[in-house]
């Protein structure tokens, strides 16, 4: 997890704003997508949604939050060039400049985790690792031509190897033996091994990942904290109801691939990445901000119950597009669906920017008042 180093806070604020611009562009294309009658800027953001939503906001936060674990102001590079890739395919376009940053971010993020190997090495640490390495082959392969929607096994890569990354970091204290790890190490093999044979065997590589997919969640179903957690109150029963269902939407994604093979169109196309990109990534988002946020910012984001509605909301809305919109072929509902997951991530922003203002209002107050007391006493 994050432990605050010396980069200052001043620092972090750029490449924090540029995430925050590429998820509003991002989900602005969204909307375009779905076929609501908005403004169509030029250069057309919708042939960027995936790119910049992947790598210039989630990318940006995950790089970003590993730089201040490092505590080293070169670091900020790798959210720095995630980030300003992100803009860069938002005002030019899908242009080489814009490729070129998201691939120098995922360059300097490898050398992070480098310097990170060399504090504490482990499987945990390494399964980030391979995340970074699959962000960079997905910027490799989108230089050399291939389409987005064949980039999205990697990106997927980058996610899953990051995220179960972090929750082997957590759980390895509860874990009884080596046995575990290797099962873990053994999943993350077969998931860097399917998204390989889908770039170079599309036909039969889908089927392969999709296995892939399912060995990680089937590890993290069985060894991850959460299963336990759930029983508590509070932040950690918020965090695991997130994380438990983020785990189903990516065993859906992972049958999807495995039972059908590939897809790169399509309503199967739209259930299977929103199913990774948006029930799993984005639900990790949300219920990870109150932990990785205030180490980030040093501004506390507390935990209320309130966080609880764009977490219902992403999922409810979610469920009907994949169900109902892709699987009934119900347009109509597909766009309005779709339209209640831009709600739910737009919700969540804003409850979290309202209750960090609350908390740093709060804090401001206490400290005058301490001060005001010690006068007193004076």
């Amino acid at each position: 997890m994050t432990r605050p180093g010396p980069v200052r806070a001043g620092w972090r604020l750029p490449p924090l704003a540029a995430g925050g611009l590429a998820l509003l562009a991002g989900l602005y294309a969204a909307l375009l997508l779905l076929g609501f009658g908005l403004p169509v800027p030029r250069p057309a953001l919708a042939d960027v949604h995936g790119p910049v939503m992947v790598l210039g906001f989630v990318g940006t936060l995950i790089a970003l939050e590993r730089a201040v674990a490092l505590g080293a102001h070169w670091a900020l590079a790798a959210p720095g060039c995630a980030g300003a890739g992100g803009l860069t395919l938002i005002l030019a376009g899908p242009g080489l400049p814009g490729k070129l940053l998201l691939a120098a971010g995922g360059v300097v993020l490898l050398a992070v985790y480098r310097a990170l190997w060399r504090r504490q090495p482990g499987p945990a640490l390494l399964a980030q690792a391979a995340g970074a390495f699959a962000w960079y082959a997905a910027a490799l392969l989108w230089l050399a031509g291939l389409p987005i929607p064949d980039l999205v096994p990697w990106l997927a890569v980058f996610l899953i190897a990051t995220i179960a990354g972090e929750r082997l970091e957590l759980a390895h204290v509860a874990l009884a033996g080596p046995r575990p790890q290797r099962w873990f190490l053994a999943a993350l093999a077969a998931l860097i091994a399917g998204a390989t044979a889908v770039t170079l065997w599309p036909a039969v590589g889908a089927y392969l990942f999709g296995l892939g997919v399912l060995a990680v969640v089937a590890w993290l179903a069985v060894f991850d904290v959460a299963r336990r957690t759930i029983h508590a109150r509070g932040l950690p029963r918020y965090v695991a109801a997130g994380l438990l269902t983020g785990y189903a939407w990516l065993a859906l994604a992972g049958l999807l691939w495995a039972g059908a093979g590939p897809t790169v169109a399509g309503a199967r196309y739209d259930a299977t990445a929103h199913a990774v990109f948006l029930g799993f990534t984005m639900s990790m988002v949300f219920v990870h901000a109150p932990v990785i946020l205030p180490a980030v910012l040093r501004r506390p984001l507390p935990y209320r119950p309130v966080l609880y509605v764009p977490l219902v909301l992403l999922h409810g809305s979610l469920l009907v597009r994949v169900a109902i919109g892709d699987g009934a072929g119900l347009e109509a509902v597909w766009r309005w669906a779709g339209a209640g997951n831009v709600a739910a991530v737009l919700g969540f922003v804003a409850f979290a920017a309202a209750l960090t203002a609350r908390s740093g209002r709060h804090a401001v107050r206490n400290h005058r008042l301490a001060v005001a007391d010690a006068s007193v006493s004076r």
